[in-house]
């Protein structure tokens, strides 16, 4: 199976054959954006001091080591749980025209819905690999917003192949965390139902 690589800026069209459960890799600008700059931008009304049209963002507080003169690395980058910025994420994404979103687990219907509209992805990078994604950081480009420390702040970062990423919501707004709660949930009741049988002489 051939390598789906997404390189920024991405366009509408380079989604349109992506589906939910699909593999893919992130060439370009990714940018660390979680809880607070969410809220600055959908509550507050601050302006991005980064351009995400086209570009990827990551739910991430990274561990950044900074050699001197405006000169940092980054040492750890793991994702969070997205679903923190559920109730932000569809104006965050008509706000900014960001079109690939990356965290960790899945998002709801405010998501969906965003991701539909406004053509975009959420997508799933692997709990437990911070130090691995961190290589796939060639460098640096910029930070905002140092004010809100190092996790919150703006990391605009060059990746190379970051990933592997597991689109979790597609442009047609598919989700396949929701998707696969109802078939968990149906074997769940299925097991209920077997095991009840089968301990039901206990008193």
């Amino acid at each position: 199976m051939r390598k789906k690589v997404l390189t920024t800026p991405i366009k509408d069209e380079d989604l349109k054959d992506i589906k939910t459960g699909d593999l893919i890799y992130l060439t370009g600008t990714l940018v660390t954006c979680r809880d607070v700059a969410h809220r600055r931008l959908i509550e507050k009304g601050v302006p991005l001091p980064v351009d995400l049209k086209g570009n990827a963002i990551f739910h991430a507080g990274p561990i950044v080591r900074d050699n001197g003169n405006e000169n940092y690395e980054i040492v750890s980058v793991g994702p969070t749980t997205s679903m923190r910025m559920e109730k932000f994420e569809k104006e965050f994404i008509a706000e900014t025209g960001v079109k690939v979103i990356v965290g960790k687990g899945g998002m709801g219907k405010n998501t969906e819905e965003g991701c539909r509209e406004y053509k975009a992805l959420h997508v799933v990078f692997p709990a437990g690999n911070a130090v691995l994604a961190a290589t796939k950081v060639e460098r640096i480009k910029e930070v905002h917003w140092k004010d809100l420390g190092m996790p919150e702040s703006l990391w605009v970062c060059e990746v190379k192949e970051f990933g592997p990423l597991i689109v979790s919501i597609d442009t047609e707004g598919s989700n396949v965390f929701e998707q696969n709660k109802v078939e968990f949930n149906k074997k769940k009741e299925e097991q209920y139902e077997l095991i009840s049988k089968q301990v039901g002489f206990i008193n």
